[in-house]
């Protein structure tokens, strides 16, 4: 049997597993397994499945993921999300929309202390959803802001997807890390935007709320200090050099726990509740990578890749076409997938393709994590939207759904041009010289 044979019957086996809902790290390291074990031998497999576990633990880089994870739940303990939705609030709240705009403000703020589009989306419910509604904003629009704007828990640095990209491509974080902070500026904007557009139409639907006065921004800045210590710190702290990215996760979660001690919002329950969901988050990307490590070296063995790499150059069509037919299929899996699962299953495949056709790495991870993130808001499925809906019930999926069509609009306005315009992800690590 030949080997490419052999290699889609492999991908075939973890199509079917993920089907039967085993866990896409568990289908990914058995169908490797298999397919490695009859390429080569079965004791070479299993060697790799050791050294590449091994490997994982070792990682320096890895070790950003459980250290900025937890440093997100402390801050989610420490009461930081509705700090920082209080503060946008108190600034914008007045205007038409204004809320949802401090929603998705909101959720950029507490996106890059969490760096998780699940977290932001579950931490921003709880904080905004019945101020909006008890504000008489209808729950399309508070629904859609949430869900849309949770998708930056993804895309604002620091993101967990992008240390693992990095480490699966062995690419600089902060590169990658800069290079998303243009795009989700622009997420930011764009949404607004659409939030403007939509009230256009039904302008009932979110009322000016009553003005803040400065003495009540101030306090509300009083605060959020501690929400803008822990960015500035974290933040400032890499893109300095005082920190490398390790060092900066480390002191933010040491900085983010401090602070809820502090304020007497950690107590013992959320203390060990906050370890509990890291060790077990952590535990789950770590199987993921080395499942998607050991698939990676089956199917290159196999050298499905390649011959894929073939196919698409013997096609008749352009690369930006090419680039087109990718998105389409990372907005599906978006919506069927988390970011990671989807970034891993397919990253034996299309990072070839990517680097043939002749495109950045860099602005290829900014591109790839913007369209999964689009999926996840994507219907039928949409898994923020099926977070929001367990976590609201009263609220129907339709509702919900109705809500996110402005920002699907403007997300895909924003997807165009950062496809058309590569400069906007690659200009700030070109200008602050960071390697590529």
């Amino acid at each position: 049997m030949a080997n490419e044979t052999i290699g889609l019957l492999g991908l075939i086996s973890l199509l079917l597993m993920i089907l039967v809902h085993v866990p896409i790290g568990v289908a990914m390291g058995i169908s490797g397994v298999v397919t490695f074990g009859i390429l080569r031998n079965f004791s070479a497999a299993f060697s790799v499945v050791g050294s590449e576990a091994t490997s994982a633990l070792a990682s320096t880089d890895l070790a950003l993921i459980p250290l900025f994870i937890l440093m997100g739940n402390f801050a989610s303990g420490g009461g930081m999300a509705r700090d920082i939705y209080r503060l946008a609030a108190s600034f914008v709240g007045h205007l038409r929309g204004g809320l949802a705009m401090a929603t998705i403000g909101g959720c950029a703020g507490f996106g890059a202390i969490s760096g998780s589009s699940i977290a932001t989306v579950t931490t921003m419910t709880k904080v905004s959803f019945g101020e909006m509604t008890a504000r008489g904003y209808a729950q399309t629009l508070a629904g859609g802001s949430i869900a849309a704007g949770g998708t930056l828990g993804m895309l604002v640095p620091p993101s967990i997807v992008f240390v693992l990209y990095a480490v699966l491509t062995e690419k600089f974080v902060l590169t990658l890390f800069a290079a998303a902070l243009v795009p989700a500026a622009l997420a930011v904007i764009l949404h607004f935007i659409a939030i403007q557009i939509y009230l256009l139409r039904r302008p009932k639907d979110g009322l000016p709320a009553d003005r803040v006065n400065w003495r009540g921004r101030l306090s509300a800045l009083q605060g959020a200090w501690t929400s803008i210590l822990l960015v500035t710190v974290v933040a400032g702290g890499i893109y300095s050099g005082i920190f490398t990215v390790t060092e900066s996760a480390a002191v933010g979660a040491i900085l983010a726990l401090s602070i809820a001690v502090i304020r007497g919002e950690m107590t013992r329950e959320t203390f060990w509740n906050a370890l509990h969901d890291t060790a077990a988050t952590s535990a789950m990307i770590y199987l993921i990578y080395v499942g998607a490590t050991v698939f990676g070296y089956a199917m290159t063995l196999s050298l499905l890749p390649e011959m894929l790499v073939e196919f698409i150059g013997g096609l008749n069509m352009s690369p930006l076409a090419i680039i087109a037919l990718l998105m389409v299929l990372y907005i599906i899996m978006g919506a069927i997938f988390d970011t990671i699962s989807a970034m891993v299953l397919t990253m034996p495949f299309v990072y070839p393709v990517i680097l043939q056709l002749g495109y950045d790495p860099i602005w290829w991870g900014v591109i790839m994590i913007v369209v999964c993130e689009i999926g996840m808001i994507t219907p039928p499925i949409g898994i923020n939207v099926l977070v929001m809906n367990a976590m609201l019930p009263q609220v129907s999926l339709k509702t919900i759904f109705t809500g996110i069509v402005p920002f699907l609009c403007a997300d895909l306005v924003r997807l165009t041009l950062l496809v058309l315009l590569p400069v906007l992800s690659l200009w700030l690590p070109e200008l602050l010289g960071l390697p590529r």
